[in-house]
Order: C-alpha cells, then sequence, then structure tokens
C-alpha cells in the first residue's frame, strides 16, 4: 500500500474535522458539536503559530492526519513539536499510516535543526498506542500530566 504524506491545507477542514468527531467518539465517547470543531480546526490553518497538520492519504483519499503544535524550552533553546488529534481510519490501521506520518515530521523536525524533540501523550491505559510509539524509537518520560479543564466553550 503505497501512503503519501503532506501538509494539510484549508481544502482537508472537513475531513481533518469529522476525524476528530471520530476519535473523540471513539477514546472518549464524546460526541463533539461539529461546528466547533471546523472552528477550531479553521483556526489553525488562520494562525500557523497554533499548529499544523500533517495529512496521510492513499490513492488522492485522506486516511490519516496528526496535528503538531510547539513547545519552546528556554532550558534547550529550541523548540519540542508534540503531536496531538492523531486519527487513522479504521480500515487503514496498522498499515504504517501513523509510522509515515511519524517519520516525515521526524525527518522535517530533524532538518530544522532548533527542534530538540518530539513528544506525544496517551492515555496510561491504551497499550496498543504504548507499543506503536515504543516501536518508532519513542521513550516513556518521567513526567505525568495535569490539568485543569475549564470545559468545552
Amino acid at each position: 500500500m503505497t501512503i503519501e504524506v503532506r501538509a494539510g491545507a484549508p481544502g482537508d477542514t472537513d475531513v481533518i474535522a469529522h476525524f476528530q468527531q471520530q476519535m473523540a467518539r471513539e477514546t472518549e465517547g464524546k460526541d463533539l458539536d461539529r461546528e466547533t470543531v471546523v472552528s477550531g480546526v479553521t483556526a489553525v490553518f488562520d494562525d500557523d503559530s497554533r499548529g499544523r497538520y500533517v495529512v496521510a492519504h492513499h490513492e488522492g483519499t485522506v486516511v490519516g492526519v496528526l496535528l503538531l503544535t510547539f513547545e519552546w524550552s528556554d532550558w534547550r533553546d529550541g523548540a519540542f513539536w508534540w503531536i496531538q488529534s492523531v486519527y487513522v481510519e479504521p480500515r487503514f490501521r496498522r498499515e504504517g499510516v501513523f509510522r509515515a506520518m511519524y517519520r516525515a515530521v521526524v525527518d522535517d523536525a530533524k532538518k530544522r535543526g532548533n527542534v530538540r524533540g518530539i513528544r506525544l501523550y496517551v492515555d496510561r491505559t491504551n497499550e496498543t498506542a504504548h507499543r506503536a510509539y515504543l516501536s518508532l524509537g519513542m521513550s516513556r518520560t518521567g513526567y505525568e500530566v495535569f490539568e485543569e479543564d475549564f470545559g468545552d466553550r
């Protein structure tokens, strides 16, 4: 199977929003408001400081997406890229779609020279994802994520 990876573009907004709704349903049992998700995706395309999308496609159809966001590290005088909002169409899972997107992100980061690493967070019970990330060469960190959630808009 041939998977091609490219930067997301505004024309991908509908499919990205659909994928995000599917992911929320699958992972958290949440039904996201479509208008809010479309607005959120559009906001990324309108302001690249918010992040950028990477999409994978097979025969012209988008089959996977991830969002990169950026964290500045004063300790390292460089950026960490965070992978978020990963979704692969169910029928294309275990076909190398995420691996292709991940490799494209890593290659891009290494070329830039000011990126100090790639990070992501994952549900602690999602062992399938843990194994996938470890197989790509990622490692567990000693950090835990804390939050104060202010709810949806």
